[in-house]
C-alpha cells in the first residue's frame, strides 16, 4: 500500500480500508489473545501439559502465528504515524497515536511491515500445508455448499 502510487483509482480509499481492517484486526486480536491466556492459566494450573515434542511444535507455530498477526498492524502504525501523525482512522474514526511523528522511522516502518507480512504469509502457507486434511475437508464442504442443488422434480 505504501509504495502505491498517488494516481491510482481509488487510492486513499484504499489506503483508509487498508489501515481500518489493521486496526480492528489488532483490538480484536488482542482480545482473543487475552481470552486465549486465560483458557490457558485455567487450563495449565489444573493439569500440567505434557511437553512432547510435537505439543511444543504447535505450541511453537501457533504462538509464532498470533505474534505475526499482532506485530504486522503495530508495524502499520509506526509506519503510518511516523510518516505523519494523526493519519490511522477506523472506518472514519481518527485513533490515537501510538508513536510520534518521526520521518527518520518511516522506512524502517515500511520494511518492517512489508517483510514481516510476507513472512507471517509464509508461517500461514506452512501451517496450511501441515494442516492439509482439515484444508481438504474445508473445501469439500465449501465447495459442496455452493454447488447447485438438482432439481428433485427431474428425478422423477
Amino acid at each position: 500500500m505504501s509504495r502505491l502510487e498517488d494516481g491510482v483509482f481509488m487510492r486513499p480509499s484504499l489506503y483508509d480500508f487498508h489501515k481500518s481492517i489493521g486496526a480492528l484486526t489488532m483490538a480484536i486480536l488482542t482480545w482473543r489473545i487475552l481470552v486465549l491466556l486465560r483458557v490457558w492459566w485455567r487450563k495449565y494450573t489444573k493439569r500440567f501439559p505434557k511437553f512432547t515434542r510435537e505439543w511444543i511444535k504447535t505450541v511453537t507455530l501457533h504462538t509464532s502465528l498470533y505474534i505475526f498477526m499482532w506485530v504486522v498492524p503495530v508495524t502499520g502504525f509506526l509506519l503510518s504515524n511516523s510518516y505523519k501523525s494523526n493519519n490511522v482512522k477506523v472506518f472514519g474514526i481518527l485513533l490515537p497515536d501510538m508513536f510520534p511523528e518521526n520521518s527518520d522511522m518511516v522506512e524502517i516502518g515500511r520494511n518492517l511491515h512489508f517483510w514481516l507480512a510476507y513472512t507471517f504469509l509464509a508461517f500461514t502457507i506452512l501451517h496450511t500445508i501441515q494442516q492439509k486434511k482439515v484444508v481438504r475437508s474445508l473445501w469439500r464442504r465449501f465447495t459442496k455448499a455452493i454447488t447447485p442443488k438438482n432439481n428433485l422434480s427431474s428425478n422423477q
